[in-house]
């Protein structure tokens, strides 16, 4: 069963410093981001797991939340604790989250 948040959630967790994974493309990010969310497109997340932390939860992120969805699938299947964000970065946004611009991937 893949678990997911609504952004709400994920604004009281990113206030406490949650690990934010955001599996859209480079464009995409760049368009804008959540501050400090981690960049590793959907098409990589299988060959990189071994580079997210297996100590915290995770907070899968994408566009609306179709891509999430799979990648949090992918994480759960190996052993992580992951979230998928019902909404994506356009419900992050919507509802008046900040979005950092540009490649900065770990921005404040």
């Amino acid at each position: 069963m893949i678990r997911e948040v609504d952004v709400r959630e994920l604004a009281a967790a990113h206030r406490g410093g949650a690990f934010v994974l955001d599996v859209r493309e480079r464009f995409e990010y760049e368009d804008g981001h959540v501050p400090g969310a981690r960049l590793i497109p959907m098409s990589n997340v299988p060959a990189r797991i071994g580079e997210l932390p297996r100590d915290r939860r995770i907070y899968v992120i994408c566009a609306s939340g179709n891509r999430s969805y799979t990648a949090v699938s992918w994480l759960i299947a190996a052993g992580l604790d992951a979230y998928s964000v019902r909404g994506g970065t356009s419900g992050w946004a919507r509802s008046g989250g900040p979005l950092v611009r540009g490649p900065r991937e770990h921005a404040a």
